[in-house]
């Protein structure tokens, strides 16, 4: 075939990669300028009608012809008078003159619309209501009046534009209750379409929010049948989230949750007292609907999955049900692990993690899977474990972690140096916020108190019962042994506990969880403890009675609830009743037995007797007459306290102090008999025919400085 013509402008190269000589551009002589008659003014019917491409007077073209793909040649401007950019201007106008008459008849357009001028001043009033500061507030009650007089039977229109429904939300925002009722009365019907919408969605969440029950009860129902479009749906799946999360009664979580098992569900409805989401009652009920439940279950589910809609709560309540009715171990189970495994961003686990129902599905996840299966949980994981340890949810997965699986190397290099630090010197700022969030420092004291009671306190039952259900599966999935596998972890995890108690010790021993969780790390860690035990004894340095501040409770009381108030500045440690009840657990070097009435000594013994006492020697007549003079009677009663006779001796010459401490009331016992006169003095007379219960006599004076009079 012959080569084809080279043309100007072409980008082929030869084949011998030579230059192509037609490739070059053309060298034309420049051509002399002419004279041309000069005008004082150019008018629009000799300017661009004179001129023309096709000149032969020597005139030169408007515009240099351009080379278009496809070799099609742009020649500038039409010859009709079209603008070069593109724009019609009609004849005698600019393009200011233009863009005012297209304005002009957009305005002419928009005013001859439907409610133009009532939106309008509507959109005005809410431009001065939204400046909240900055409106008075007699005449903010005047311009809701007069928004109310506007919009009140205009609501559904307001609600479906996108420029109006702001003015319903502010509506909703300054009403009282019957307005709200008269705005949810007028929206109805109309809800699932408002849902759907970019703005309207956040005027159903104000509504919610801002309603009462029968607000509720009159929107919930209009999603009925619908789940499964508006589940799908980009705008309207984030408000029926909402909705099935915050704001719908048990029964009508049920009846939303139940649409994922089928149409019928959708379509049918049983009455009100009558509905359960649990997926095995209803197959119990039905056995001959268990396949087509759990295929169209699964099918909702994986769509979802693939459009990476993964943070909704009620889809991780339906996985959790879809779960639960599998036989664990089974194909069902196994093609549902890798389905939840195939999520490329570990989107679909993180917000599992973070949810009631989700939670637990990982845990059981954990439970049943196998050694590479919870591999992948924990590498999914990555840089979440610190957000998921403060979550009322995300912390059992950590503790999920700790009892299933049985590569202890494996779990202590993914979850121990996020928690703890990496080396990094934050070890002592990351224990104290550990130590005092509520569920932070499940993930650290579990391995050592296990499932006590003073850990696991009422707020915290379901984490008993997560716990309780994947020990019972733990039976017959795991191999290692639990005690085992418990000290391998404490042990991975001592020197990061140690060297935050040792990097912060007067932050931690400053709250009563601090407390607690270095009596637990030095108590129960592994490893060389002394510079801790140096760091905890040196925040009893100085004189007690110098440093000011009375403790908020008696520390001889022993006070079997937990003190969470942080002790104020300027207290001195002995002065808090958390402080006392630290240092006595460590003097005791032990936890107390309730069975045997005894402390328990650990092994290697902490000797912190002979370490504090150096620190408090020149104040121990101050600590023996204060709040924490029990802290005096554990030195005296320990056995590996090396002073005993030292400390007698000092004692000794202040008995007569210690007498008149024993003796006098304290300023604790003197705050609460002031309370509890008060508080006699209003409580009302006993009634007819029942006596009165006798007064229980308060004990007056140091309890501890009487036990060292004893031993004196």
């Amino acid at each position: 075939m012959a080569p084809r013509d080279a043309v100007a402008g072409s980008k082929r190269k030869l084949n011998d990669k030579s230059k192509d000589k037609f490739s070059k551009k053309q060298k034309f002589e420049k051509r002399p300028p002419q004279d041309e008659p000069q005008s004082d003014s150019i008018s629009d019917e000799n300017g661009f009608e004179d001129f023309s491409d096709d000149q032969d007077d020597g005139g030169a073209p408007l515009k240099a012809p351009k080379f278009q793909k496809g070799g099609k040649q742009s020649n500038g401007p039409k010859p009709n008078g079209d603008a070069p950019g593109g724009k019609v201007f009609e004849k005698g106008n600019n393009s200011r003159e233009s863009h005012l008459k297209q304005k002009q008849l957009a305005l002419e357009r928009k005013n001859s619309k439907p409610l133009a001028d009532e939106s309008h001043r509507a959109k005005k009033l809410w431009e001065r209501l939204r400046r909240k500061s900055h409106v008075p507030k007699e005449e903010r009650h005047q311009l809701v009046e007069e928004l109310f007089s506007i919009a009140t039977g205009r609501i559904k229109e307001f609600a479906l534009k996108h420029d109006t429904v702001r003015v319903v939300q502010t509506a909703i925002k300054y009403s009282n209750v019957e307005r709200r009722k008269m705005i949810a009365n007028e929206l109805k019907g109309t809800y699932a379409q408002l849902a759907e919408s970019k703005y309207a969605k956040f005027l159903i969440g104000k509504i919610m929010a801002e309603g009462d029950k029968e607000i509720r009860d009159l929107i919930v129902p209009e999603f009925y049948g619908k789940v499964r479009k508006m589940i799908n749906h980009p705008e309207a799946s984030w408000i029926l989230d909402d909705i099935y999360r915050g704001a719908a009664t048990p029964d009508q979580k049920a009846i939303l949750l139940r649409e994922w098992y089928g149409p019928e569900f959708a379509i049918f409805r049983s009455e009100a007292g009558d509905t359960t989401a649990e997926l095995s009652k209803i197959i119990e009920a039905n056995p001959a609907k268990r396949i087509p439940i759990i295929k169209y279950l699964l099918d909702m589910t994986n769509q979802l999955i693939q459009k990476k809609m993964t943070g909704f709560t009620m889809l991780h309540d339906a996985m959790l049900q879809y779960f639960l009715n599998v036989q664990p171990g089974g194909e069902e189970a196994k093609e549902y692990i890798e389905m939840v495994k195939e999520d490329e961003n570990g989107d679909l686990l993180k917000n599992m993690a973070f949810t009631k129902s989700g939670s637990r599905l990982v845990c059981l996840l954990l439970a049943y899977g196998t050694a590479k299966d919870r591999k992948h949980l924990l590498k999914t994981y990555k840089d979440t474990f610190p957000l998921m340890s403060t979550d009322p949810y995300g912390h059992n997965i950590i503790l999920a972690a700790y009892d299933l699986i049985d590569d202890t190397v494996l779990t202590s290099k993914s979850i121990f140096p996020e928690l703890l630090g990496k080396n990094d010197g934050n070890e002592g700022e990351n224990l104290v916020v550990f130590a005092n969030d509520p569920n932070a420092r499940l993930t650290i004291r579990y391995l050592f108190e296990g499932k006590s009671k003073s850990l696991f306190d009422a707020s915290h039952a379901y984490d008993l019962q997560i716990l309780d259900e994947i020990h019972e599966i733990r039976k017959t999935t795991s191999k290692k042994d639990a005690d085992a596998r418990r000290k391998e972890l404490i042990a991975a995890m001592s020197p990061a506990l140690l060297a935050g108690v040792a990097a912060a010790p007067f932050d931690l021993v400053s709250t009563s969880f601090g407390c607690q969780m270095v009596s637990e790390i030095l108590l129960s860690a592994v490893g060389e403890k002394a510079e801790a035990l140096q760091a905890i004894a040196s925040t009893a340095e100085g004189d007690p009675e110098a440093e000011g501040g009375e403790a908020e409770a008696e520390a001889e009381g022993e006070g079997e609830g937990d003190d969470e108030a942080q002790m104020p500045p300027g207290t001195h440690i002995s002065r808090t009743a958390h402080g006392g009840r630290m240092f006595k657990t460590l003097i005791a070097g032990g936890h107390f037995d309730k069975a045997t009435r005894k402390v328990i000594p650990i092994d290697p013994p902490l000797k912190f007797a002979d370490i504090l006492y150096p620190v408090i020697k020149d104040h121990a007549v101050s600590w023996a007459t204060g709040p924490s003079s029990f802290v005096i009677v554990a030195l005296l009663e320990s056995q590996d306290f090396s002073h005993g006779d030292e400390l007698k001796k000092i004692l000794k010459k202040e008995k007569k102090t210690l007498e008149k401490a024993a003796k006098e009331e304290t300023a604790e016992q003197k705050a609460a008999r002031e309370a509890a006169d008060v508080k006699g003095d209003a409580e009302k007379p006993a009634k007819k025919g029942k006596k009165a219960a006798p007064k229980k006599e308060r004990s007056v004076g140091n309890a501890g400085a009487r036990l060292l009079l004893e031993k004196l």
